[in-house]
């Protein structure tokens, strides 16, 4: 008999079909599909073959588990033949269902394998000539060097059976193959400490080679490696490198089983002259058509002018495989209007904050044939209608395009991003309107999978929530950074910490935080100590290096921690684990009375008796005490630094127990749990009265020791009361920064006070999520106050309007609107929990979560005194759900009394709210309560 689960979604260490991995035994996933309720898997079988026709044919050549009694669908860690450089593994699932039926055959995935070992790579690095004086020159403004163009002619027979492309840079490319590009990746290697490894790309390009003369091609710039990136001071620019190299191995089998290698050396020819004159992340492009090379990837150019490329043997890196999604064009915003603020500089609005940059149309009778056309960039206008810019700082996201004739093409740039809403364009003929469609706004991101969504009766939070998506998409770029715009775009920790469960509810965040954890050990000082942001661009710094901040450089504990909770993943605790013990030994050993006093930017003391900011640090930032505003309290928000950092003390020693305890350590956990039981002690010692009252009295105190459990339990009352008392002193409004905002929304929930965090949600004054929406905003700002109407800008010198820390209020959307909830004792969405939290204006909300087990969904209304819920539980999982209900014994599903169901069991009714347990698939729940 025919299994009514299917396995669907075939997954490789997280990624769909990834090619060139480097993973011995590789994780392999799936999710489980089923029309009906209370479905489980109760075995597998996979099969993985060396090639496609094996695999029709049923033949795991490489592995065939057969029939494995179990119902995990995760993490199912390859256990077949050895495998070995560019291979190919071609697999397949099939299941058993709870009535021992199988499935049919899962649809084929496959995954290839990278370049394995040092020799595998017969390449070199190669690039332009080697620059003098290097040390010198990059504590001088740069002098930008148009973007290299980089060829090679070969010739190949017609019998191929596949061509595969491995390559890097130091620096970014661009690889085009007989005049196509190859691959769909923006700013690829992408950013990691280069001194520590390199990120390479793989790339299947048997359709893209002819027989005889084929060309490969490549664009080099400097990017991230030897271009501007943030907060260095001394230096901006070539903080890795200066001199860009690039090195690709093409390998192309025949059928006869010939290898012929096309890589990097010194017969590849170099043109330096090329058409896009300078590339930078900060600073733009600029083009000049007169300067291209027509033809220059194709077969029959003539490249004899071109000289050969300089081969650099002196390069050690270490080169790993891309394991994380890659940068792509996610999304085309077309403009929504277009005015003219002076005369002939006309002002695009995409009607969307975004990262990436526009493409323009030019050429025809609109611009004048030796045009040069500029594209400024900008988050917010200014009274009179022209671009805000100055927030950017030295950041000066413009493009330059000369033109050369009157031929019509689309141009766009290749190797910078900016952060924007409008673009001011520049250039046009006297008198000329343009269209509207003349310029189109392009996104770039990471592409992690969306899997969240949500809609509400609220048209505002809806918004808000649309806000917090695009913020998210806007600073994932790699890595988790700041904001998109000014002259700073860092893996800052502190803000990356506390958005980290809702990046993961809106987006598949598993490969992309298994790449940026792996940076964050690698950023880790030899005594233990976490960077503030990673890469760390100032690790060289002899003071000021940006180390050890409380809340910030937790983060290498908080986000592992969450990984495995949302997808049941050892592995990245297995690798991190000693990295993140380290961390906690080396604060226990700087701070032996168990309060944390020793931080900050400056590990150092300054000479002749200067007290230095070795106790410096960021606290919950940007909380009350920075917003400028008449009408709102000067003092008295900001946390005093001991009791903010020692909470983050207790709570990542507690994390890192728990951690030990699911790897089997029995002893560290038992000692990293004695340890932050005594954190707590001495906490409550210092800086808690008899009362409850905590030192400094704020709103954020008050969140962060409920939310971190820091507090006796006899306590917590009083504190909760303290805690509302303090929203009460702002005439009931936020003074939390980014690390207690969250926390403060989610205690107010659990402590039965949801009414006080909708009033917060949902008000419109100043500060507020909705009054920056009433303001126009399209993404999360960085300040509660970075625009005031009847005041204006904030502080120009830290001032983004793309920054998604206060938008973690998007974990409190999905955790209490929604009530979609993990369940720790069972991780990976195995156990679910429902509980819906319905209040303030809303009447009702929808939403769901793809987790790495399937799709979870939520829909509820209330009408009538009437509470409709619709659940939806993957199959091979079960849920707990939490019903609002006067009667639990008039609770109906599809209809019918709950008796009548075997997959539903009420096991309880506590504060007006029935707890039922329910087997995967959907239901239709509906209740009686009452309205207040």
């Amino acid at each position: 008999m025919e299994s009514l689960i299917v396995p669907t979604y075939l997954r490789c260490e997280y990624l769909v079909n990834p090619l060139g991995i480097d993973v011995l035994n590789p994780r392999l996933s799936w999710i489980l599909e089923s029309s009906e309720r209370a479905q489980n898997q109760t075995a597998y079988r996979i099969l993985v073959s060396s090639s496609k026709e094996l695999l029709e044919k049923n033949q795991g050549d490489l592995w065939d588990t057969g029939k494995v009694k179990s119902n995990e669908s995760i993490h199912i860690v390859y256990d077949g033949k050895s495998l070995k450089s560019q291979m190919y593994c071609f697999w397949k699932v099939m299941v058993w269902d709870k009535n021992d039926n199988t499935s049919d055959w899962s649809e084929p995935a496959h995954w290839s394998m990278g370049l394995l070992e040092f020799i595998d790579w017969k390449a070199k690095w190669v690039g332009p000539k080697p620059k003098k004086f290097y040390w010198l020159k990059r504590k001088f403004p740069k002098k930008f060097d148009p973007v290299s163009l980089l060829r090679r002619s070969f010739s190949v027979d017609d019998n191929i059976k596949r061509a595969m492309i491995y390559v890097t840079a130091l620096g970014e490319y661009e690889i085009y193959l007989n005049g196509k590009r190859v691959g769909d990746h923006y700013l690829a290697p992408e950013w990691t400490d280069y001194d520590e490894r390199v990120q390479y790309q793989t790339f299947n390009v048997t359709e893209l080679l002819n027989k005889g003369e084929n060309v490969v091609g490549a664009l080099l710039a400097d990017g991230w490696y030897a271009g501007h990136i943030g907060l260095t001071f001394l230096y901006n620019h070539s903080v890795y490198g200066i001199d860009r190299r690039l090195r690709l191995q093409l390998i192309i089998e025949l059928k006869d089983g010939t290898i012929q290698d096309i890589v990097t050396d010194a017969d590849w020819k170099i043109f330096k002259d090329g058409p896009i004159r300078k590339a930078d992340h900060f600073k733009g492009e600029e083009f000049d058509a007169c300067k291209e090379q027509t033809g220059w990837d194709k077969p029959g150019f003539d490249d004899s002018d071109w000289p050969n490329v300089a081969v650099d043997d002196k390069i050690t890196k270490k080169l790993t495989a891309q394991i994380n999604e890659p940068i792509r064009l996610v999304k085309e915003v077309k403009p929504i209007a277009v005015t003219e603020p002076k005369p002939g500089i006309f002002i695009y609005n995409l009607g969307q904050n975004i990262a990436g940059w526009c493409k323009i149309r030019l050429g025809g009778s609109i611009f004048e044939p030796d045009a040069m056309v500029t594209l400024k960039h900008a988050e917010m206008l200014k009274e009179d209608g022209m671009l805000y810019r100055r927030n950017l700082k030295t950041a000066r996201a413009m493009e330059k395009y000369t033109l050369c004739g009157s031929e019509k093409r689309e141009l766009h740039p290749h190797f910078t991003y900016h952060g924007f809403q409008y673009v001011g364009v520049k250039g046009l003929k006297p008198g000329i309107k343009p269209d509207l469609d003349m310029v189109t706004g392009c996104a770039i991101a990471s592409d992690t999978p969306v899997v969240g969504a949500f809609e509400s009766s609220d048209p505002t939070l809806n918004q808000l929530w649309s806000n917090i998506i695009w913020t998210q998409r806007d600073n994932l770029i790699s890595v988790p950074t700041d904001c998109p715009n000014r002259c700073e775009r860092l893996g800052w920790m502190g803000d990356a910490q506390v958005f980290c469960q809702t990046s993961i509810y809106n987006m598949d965040m598993a490969a992309f935080y298994t790449k940026w954890v792996r940076d964050i050990r690698e950023a880790q000082t030899k005594d233990g100590k976490y960077p503030d942001f990673v890469p760390n661009t100032r690790k060289k710094k002899i003071i000021v290096k940006n180390i050890l901040a409380p809340a910030w450089a937790d983060c290498g504990v908080i986000i592992p921690w969450t990984m495995y909770l949302n997808y049941g993943d050892k592995t990245i605790l297995e690798h991190h684990f000693k990295s993140m013990k380290k961390f906690i030994d080396h604060i226990h050993s700087k701070n032996s009375g168990l309060v944390w006093k020793r931080y900050g930017l400056l590990p150092i003391k300054l000479p002749f008796g200067l007290p230095g900011l070795s106790n410096l640090t960021y606290g919950d930032w940007l909380n009350g005490d920075t917003i400028k505003s008449k009408d709102y309290p000067k003092k008295g928000a900001a946390i005093p630094t001991q009791v903010f950092a020692t909470a983050y003390f207790a709570h990542s020693t507690e994390l890192l127990s728990k951690m030990a305890k699911v790897l089997g350590l029995s002893e560290d956990s038992a000692y990293y749990a004695d340890l932050a039981k005594r954190i707590r002690e001495r906490f409550n010692e210092d800086f808690v009265t008899e009362e409850g009252m905590i030192k400094g009295d704020t709103q954020a105190g008050y969140a962060l020791a409920l939310h971190f459990n820091l507090l006796p339990e006899e306590l917590r009352p009083q504190a909760v009361k303290y805690l509302l008392r303090g929203i009460e002193k702002y005439d009931n409004r936020i003074s939390t920064g980014f690390c207690s905002t969250l926390p403060m929304m989610l205690e107010l929930t659990k402590r039965n006070h949801k009414d006080v965090a909708y009033q917060l949600l949902q008000s419109r004054r100043f500060p507020s999520w909705y009054y920056m929406i009433d303001q126009g905003a399209t993404s999360m700002w960085e300040r509660w106050d970075g625009y005031v109407k009847g005041r204006g800008f904030q502080s120009w010198f830290m001032n983004s309007f793309n920054h998604y820390s206060i938008g973690s209020i998007g974990e409190w959307i999905y955790r209490v609107i929604l009530g979609i909830n993990l369940d720790e004792n069972q991780p990976g969405y195995k156990h679910i929990i429902i509980q819906p939290r319905p209040g303030g204006t809303l009447t009702w909300a929808k939403g769901h979560y793809n987790s790495i087990r399937g799709k979870i969904g939520v829909n509820w209304s209330l009408k009538d005194e009437k509470f409709n819920l619709e659940v939806t539980i993957p199959a091979n999982t079960s849920a707990t759900v939490y019903i609002p209900a006067t009667d639990p014994n008039k609770i109906t599903e599809s209809g019918k009394p709950l008796t009548k169901s075997e997959e539903i069991e009420l096991v309880g009714y506590e504060n007006s709210t029935a707890q039922i347990e329910i087997k995967s698939g959907t239901y239709r729940f509906e209740s009686k309560i009452l309205v207040k």
